[in-house]
C-alpha cells in the first residue's frame, strides 16, 4: 500500500468507480481535492460549470442519458447550498449522481467558521444518502458506498461531506468494493406467489392497460416490457419519465398520461378492468382526482420500492422487486390473446384529440409561430432521434407531447419538482453522456434565464447543445393558469427580455431568430447542420394555451380541448 492523501485518495477511488466525467467548481474548502485533481485531467475529465447548482443538473442529464452515476464536486458553504435543488431534484426522479462539497475541517466545525455549514443536516431530509468523511482512512470506503447506494436499487442523490482534514491527511490507500451493506436492501426477492396472481389477473382481463414510468428505463427493461405487453397484448401510456420506454411508434403506445397527456390514455384509465402500474408512482399530475381515479379497476402495481405501494393509490396486488425480472416471471405464465375491440376503443379519442387540437398545433394556417409546430418539426429534422431536454413550463408540456423519441434514454426533464432553470446545464451533461447523438433543448425565456451563464460552460466546452428558445415574453404556464383560473389577471407573468441571439453570439454561439413561418424550416436545418452548439430563437405566440388539460383538482377523464 502507497500512502497518499485523503485528496490523492478521492480521486483514485472516482477512478476506480469509473469515473470519467466530474462536474463542478472549485473554492477554498475543496481545494487540496482539486490540487490532486490536477494530475488525473488524463483520467478525469472534470467541465467547470458557471454556477454549483448547474453541476449537479449537468451530473443528472450525464447519468439520464448513459445509465451511469454523475458526479459533481463543489466547494462548502455557498457552493454545498447551491446545489441543494439539484439533488431534490435527482432525488423526486430517481437520478443517480454523487455530490461530493468540500466542508472546513473538523476543528472547525461548530465555530460558524468562514463558508461552514450544516451539509448533512441540509441535505439528509433530500437525497438518499449522506455521509461526512473526517478521516483520510474513510476515502475509500465512502466513496465506494457512495455509488453503491446511488446506483442500485431505486437510484437517487448521494452526498459526500469532505472536511478538510480528511483531504490532507494521509491514508495508506487501498481501493475499496462496497457491494453490500446489512440495513439496506436494493433488489427484494421475488414472491412466486405474487407472480402467479398476478398473471392469472392479466389472464382474466378483458381490458387491460398498462401505464409505463421510468422505472422501466431505469431497470433496463424495455425488451422485458415489450414481450409482456405484445404476448398479452396490452395497450399502455406512459408518464413523461417514461416517454422513452417504448418507441412512440408501437401499435400498443396509446400516448402520454397526466393533466396536459393525450385524451384516450386519460379517458380509458377510467374504463380499463385492470390497470398494470409497472415503475411509476402515481402521481398528482398523472391521477388528477384521486376519488374517481381508476375506481372501476383492480390494479397491479409494479416497483422496486415498497414505500411506492399504497402511498396514492390503493392497489389490488404489489409486485415488489427489479421489474426487469418480475415482468419476465409474469410473462412466462401469461397467456397469448388478443383485446382488438378494446385497443380499437382508443382510436376515437385519438382522431378527436388530433382534429381539435394537435392538428391545430403542428399544423397551423396563420398568425404567429406555435410552439407545437417548432417542435414537431424540430423533431421531424431529427428523424425522431434525437434527445430531448426541456426545461420547466409551457416548454416542457409542447415539447413532451410533439418532440417523438425512438431510443432508449432519450428524454431529460425535471418531473417531479419541476426545476425552472434545469433544461441547460441538463443538455450540457446529455452532450457528454451520449456525445454520438443530436441533444434538443428545448426551453422558454423564463427558464433560460435562470441558469443563462451556463452558456459559458458551453462555450469552453464547445458542447453541441442544439437551444430552441420558444420565447413568448411570458412565464407562460403560470399565465395559462392566471388566464383560465384568475380571469386574466396576469400578475407578474410578462416578461421583458433581452437580446438573446446578442447574448448567444456574445459567447461565441451561433444564433438565429425566426419569426415568419416561412423562415423556420431552413432555420432548422442550418441549426442541425451546425458543427456544435446553436441558438435557435423562435418568437411564438405570446397567449397560446397547453391542450388538453385536466384542471386542477378534476378527473383525470374530464380532460379540456380548449380553453
Amino acid at each position: 500500500m502507497e500512502k497518499i492523501t485523503g485528496s490523492e485518495a478521492m480521486m483514485r477511488s472516482l477512478e476506480h468507480e469509473g469515473v470519467d466525467i466530474l462536474f463542478g467548481y472549485p473554492g477554498g474548502s475543496i481545494m487540496p481535492t482539486y490540487d490532486a485533481l490536477y494530475d488525473h485531467k488524463k483520467t478525469l475529465n472534470h467541465i467547470l460549470v458557471r454556477h454549483e447548482q448547474a453541476a449537479v443538473h449537468a451530473a443528472q442529464g450525464y447519468a439520464r442519458v448513459s445509465g451511469k452515476v454523475g458526479c459533481a464536486i463543489v466547494t462548502s458553504g455557498p457552493g454545498a447550498t447551491n446545489t441543494l435543488t439539484g439533488i431534490a431534484d435527482a432525488m423526486a426522479d430517481s437520478t443517480p449522481v454523487v455530490v461530493i462539497c468540500g466542508q472546513v475541517g473538523i476543528a472547525m466545525l461548530g465555530t460558524d467558521a468562514f463558508q461552514e455549514v450544516d451539509v448533512i443536516g441540509i441535505t439528509s431530509p433530500a437525497c438518499k444518502w449522506c455521509y461526512q468523511i473526517r478521516r483520510a482512512e474513510d476515502v475509500a470506503w465512502a466513496v465506494s458506498r457512495a455509488f453503491y447506494i446511488a446506483r442500485s436499487g431505486r437510484p437517487g442523490p448521494v452526498v459526500l461531506d469532505f472536511a478538510k482534514n480528511a483531504q490532507t491527511g494521509m491514508v495508506d490507500y487501498k481501493p475499496s468494493d462496497v457491494n453490500f451493506i446489512r440495513s439496506y436492501d436494493p433488489y427484494p426477492e421475488i414472491d412466486l406467489t405474487v407472480i402467479e396472481k398476478a398473471a392469472q389477473m392479466i389472464n382474466d382481463s378483458v381490458k387491460p392497460f398498462a401505464l409505463l414510468g421510468q422505472g422501466i428505463e431505469l431497470a433496463g427493461a424495455r425488451e422485458e416490457v415489450t414481450a409482456l405487453l405484445e404476448k398479452a397484448q396490452i395497450p399502455f401510456g406512459t408518464t413523461i419519465l417514461g416517454l422513452s420506454d417504448m418507441p412512440f411508434d408501437h401499435p400498443l403506445n396509446m400516448g402520454m398520461l397526466g393533466m396536459h397527456g393525450n385524451l384516450g390514455p386519460n379517458v380509458m384509465t377510467n374504463q380499463c378492468d385492470l390497470l398494470l402500474a409497472i415503475g411509476m408512482r402515481f402521481d398528482d399530475r398523472v391521477t388528477g382526482n384521486l376519488s374517481t381515479y381508476a375506481k372501476q379497476a383492480k390494479i397491479i402495481h409494479f416497483d422496486i420500492d415498497p414505500s411506492e405501494f399504497n402511498k396514492n393509490v390503493a392497489i389490488d396486488l404489489a409486485v415488489l422487486g427489479d421489474c426487469k425480472e418480475t415482468l419476465v416471471a409474469v410473462t412466462k405464465k401469461v397467456e397469448s390473446t388478443q383485446h382488438n375491440s378494446w385497443i380499437e376503443g382508443f382510436k376515437p379519442y385519438a382522431e378527436k384529440e388530433f382534429h381539435k387540437v394537435i392538428e391545430k398545433s403542428i399544423f397551423p394556417k396563420e398568425g404567429p409561430l406555435l410552439m407545437g409546430e417548432v417542435i414537431h418539426q424540430v423533431s421531424e429534422a431529427t428523424h425522431h432521434r434525437g434527445i430531448l431536454v426541456t426545461d420547466v413550463g409551457q416548454n416542457q408540456m409542447f415539447s413532451c407531447r410533439y418532440f417523438k423519441v425512438s431510443n432508449p434514454r432519450s428524454v431529460v426533464t425535471s418531473g417531479g419538482i419541476g426545476t425552472m432553470g434545469f433544461g441547460l446545464p441538463a443538455a450540457i451533461g446529455a452532450t457528454f453522456g451520449c456525445p454520438e447523438r443530436t441533444v434538443c433543448l428545448f426551453c422558454g425565456d423564463g427558464g433560460l434565464q435562470m441558469t443563462i451563464e451556463e452558456l459559458g460552460t458551453i462555450m469552453e466546452q464547445g458542447a453541441p447543445v442544439k437551444i430552441i428558445l420558444l420565447n413568448n415574453n411570458f412565464l407562460g404556464n403560470v399565465r395559462q393558469w392566471q388566464e383560465m383560473f384568475f380571469s386574466h389577471r396576469y400578475s407578474f407573468t410578462p416578461m421583458a427580455n433581452p437580446d438573446y441571439e446578442g447574448i448567444a453570439k456574445a459567447y461565441g454561439i451561433p444564433a438565429q431568430t425566426v419569426v415568419n413561418r416561412e423562415d423556420l424550416t431552413s432555420a432548422i436545418e442550418t441549426m442541425i447542420n451546425t458543427d456544435g452548439p446553436y441558438l435557435l430563437q423562435c418568437a411564438v405566440k405570446e397567449e397560446e394555451n397547453v391542450m388538453p388539460m385536466t384542471p386542477p383538482g378534476a378527473n383525470i377523464d374530464e380532460m379540456l380541448l380548449e380553453a
